[in-house]
């Protein structure tokens, strides 16, 4: 089993990111009451965002389970790039739910995603998304400004996913 590409395995549990990594921390309502809650969750969980992102999953487990590994491909432009992560936690509370990955040897990039439901004590119901991340390979140093411009906008997919 390979071991991550970044050091700071679990930053995003506690929203304590890598001063030299670049920051992600979005959110967005996309329901109300526990039906909806209940909805996104299983969602989030069996990796609907990443598909609604664009990566085709090439192997994962049905929903996000701790060390499990995702095989994923993204294509950009004629290119088809790996994107290999392991599930680094997996959140299962009351009034939240969700998982973070982390980024394998091979993947663009070098970080770690968190992809959280939260039923709020108004019952509205929130998907957040906490991430850093750091290039990974020669393309995404290269690429600098091009690679956070395509970050920002697989955000966004993801927010968008469920609302």
């Amino acid at each position: 089993m390979a071991d991550f590409s970044y050091a700071d395995v679990g930053a995003t549990r506690d929203g304590v990111l890598p001063p030299d990594a670049y920051p992600v921390h979005e959110e967005r309502q996309i329901g109300q009451g526990h039906p909806d809650f209940d909805r996104a969750a299983a969602a989030v969980l069996r990796f609907d965002l990443q598909r609604a992102a664009g990566l085709r999953i090439v192997s994962a487990p049905a929903k996000a389970v701790e060390s499990a590994t995702l095989e994923m491909v993204q294509r950009v432009g004629p290119l088809k790039l790996r994107v290999p992560c392991r599930v680094v936690y997996v959140i299962a509370e009351p009034r939240r739910r969700g998982f973070a990955y982390g980024t394998l040897p091979g993947h663009p990039e070098s970080g770690e995603e968190c992809f959280v439901v939260e039923l709020r004590e108004d019952d509205s119901v929130w998907i957040v998304i906490t991430a850093f991340s750091r290039p990974g390979r020669w393309f995404t140093r290269l690429g600098g400004p091009l690679a956070r411009a395509f970050q920002r906008r697989a955000t966004e997919k993801y927010l968008s996913a469920l609302g």
